[in-house]
């Protein structure tokens, strides 16, 4: 079957949504994702949208905890653009209906890690899900959007699916849509678009422990490299700190506990930040993330407490409910005990490269969100700057794309897909297996911190997995996990190569050898 759709958003989070939006009054607009519309990134996002919204606050201040933060990798304009743009478009959310958490009729801005001023809009802590189902309302609601749910997008269309040669070096190289397995019918489809936009998140479960969903794979990373599009910095994964420390479960503890008064302890009973930044449990979260690892591989313990149980019962449980009665389920009571934590996978600071309006180096395709590197994070992202970076990009690209596809026509000539390998029985535990062992290459060698020996090992492990897991694949019909795995594979190959490249310890890329030297210029890493 062949889709023909002026507008097609790969993905179901806040970038995909707001774009979608935008466009709708100017074609149809199909959006494509894996599971569910609500399953994404932005679904579990706990800590809010950073934003100058108290008149204390400044622009300047803002660009300033950003580009610290960033390590001296950030882009000051794209900066700029997030932080000046940032709270207009949290305004627009709250006139669609998003409700955020008010104090006195006004905004109760929450605090978290290198920010020097409150400045973080929430929803309790749940604010990605509050964003979510105000965006997914209107967008139930309007007549030009489709959303196709249990929809998986394999490849982008390019012109190397007509027999051409497509090199990251053509300038001229073009995105026609996409191909796409409709989970439910067992087909792979075509997806016309003049405009494709990705909007699909990052890519946690590369590593054994992360706080991504079971969705974040990676696959718009992958996609998009095998199409020849640019991608930078994928060296900077960011850990966040604190994932409660649980076997088999991945629950993040929010920044915002320690924005409001958490600390962090040892097994000892220790209080340790202060041997690691004057800015204590405040610090940026490549700095607490390495604090934290650093303890528990000198004491040989698996786990650090955050504890904030020194505040009033009723202040901890207004300001995180949820988090509160999830902890209580697993026998924890964080208004009077402290909670295990350790580090685990949940950021992409690099991805594929955008300009300011969301342009990608290939013609007709878009990005927007996690996805994406557009110079706002440099080598770590600053808290909460995620959710108002996909609105701002979301937005940006609306313009363009409108005039891109008023510009261009649909390409009829794109052949099916070639669905001629058989099933085999033998495919889930190839893939369970594959799956665990990359998961443990990246978690014991790719790392908070890292050498270059690591890396190396790390490369040659997963390009046997790689070259597995193709011969696999091309004689065996497509599957959602197949394809997962092979995305997540190509993710990992991203992640090490653009390691290798960089000979220099800079924000979350720590490098064991390179502690003591000095920093080079900043450069991105391109491959």
């Amino acid at each position: 079957m062949v889709h023909q759709f002026d507008f097609l958003v790969l993905g179901s989070g806040i970038a995909g949504l707001s774009f979608a939006l935008k466009v709708a009054p100017h074609g149809s607009v199909a959006i494509v994702t894996k599971k569910q519309s609500a399953d994404s990134n932005t679904n579990w996002a706990q800590g809010g949208v950073a934003a100058v919204m108290d008149p204390l606050d400044s622009f300047e201040k803002h660009i300033e905890d950003t580009l610290i933060a960033g390590a001296g990798l950030c882009k000051r304009e794209a900066v700029e653009v997030v932080v000046k743009e940032g709270p207009g478009y949290v305004r627009e959310l709250m006139e669609l209906g998003a409700h955020f958490t008010q104090k006195n009729g006004a905004l109760d801005l929450g605090r978290e890690g290198g920010h020097s001023m409150n400045r973080i809009v929430r929803a309790e802590d749940m604010t990605g899900r509050e964003i979510e189902r105000a965006l997914l309302a209107q967008i139930r609601n309007h007549p030009n959007i489709q959303v196709f749910e249990h929809h998986f997008a394999l490849e982008l269309i390019t012109q190397h699916h007509l027999g051409e040669v497509v090199t990251k070096f053509r300038t001229d190289t073009q995105c026609y849509g996409a191909y796409v397995l409709d989970e439910h019918e067992d087909k792979v489809e075509v997806f016309l678009a003049k405009v494709t936009l990705l909007a699909t998140g990052g890519g946690g479960q590369v590593y054994a422990h992360t706080t991504n969903p079971m969705v974040a794979t990676g696959d718009g990373m992958a996609m998009a490299y095998r199409a020849k599009a640019r991608i930078a910095n994928m060296e900077f994964v960011q850990f966040h700190p604190t994932s409660l420390y649980r076997p088999g479960t991945s629950f993040l503890i929010t920044e915002a506990v320690r924005g409001e008064g958490g600390l962090l302890f040892n097994q000892a009973g220790e209080r340790f930040m202060a041997n690691y930044d004057e800015r204590l449990e405040l610090a940026p979260r490549d700095i607490v993330a390495r604090a934290i690892n650093d303890q528990m591989n000198k004491r040989g313990e698996e786990f650090v407490y955050l504890d904030i149980s020194h505040k009033p019962k009723d202040e901890i449980i207004y300001h995180f409910p949820n988090i509160y009665e999830q902890l209580l389920s697993y026998g924890i009571d964080m208004t009077k005990e402290p909670i295990p934590v350790t580090p685990a996978a949940h950021y992409f600071c690099g991805g594929v490269l955008t300009d300011l309006e969301g342009r990608t180096s290939i013609n007709g395709l878009f990005a927007c969100g996690e996805v994406t590197c557009t110079g706002l994070h440099g080598a770590n992202r600053l808290a909460s700057n995620s959710l108002v970076e996909a609105m701002v990009f979301g937005n940006r690209a609306v313009n363009p794309a409108i005039a891109y596809a008023k510009s261009t026509a649909f390409r009829m000539d794109i052949p099916a897909w070639d669905d001629s390998g058989t099933t085999n029985a033998e495919e889930l535990v190839l893939i369970t297996q594959n799956r665990r062992e990359l998961q443990a290459i990246m978690s014991a060698y790719v790392g908070i911190v890292r050498t270059r020996l690591r890396l190396e090992r790390a490369y040659r492990r997963t390009y046997f997995l790689f070259e597995e897991t193709e011969d696999f694949y091309r004689r065996t019909r497509v599957s959602v996990g197949l394809c997962e795995l092979r995305n997540m594979i190509t993710v990992a190959y991203m992640i090490i190569k653009c390691g290798l490249q960089r000979n220099e310890n800079r924000g979350l890329h720590y490098l064991l050898e390179y502690r003591d030297k000095p920093q080079m210029e900043p450069r991105d890493s391109i491959i």
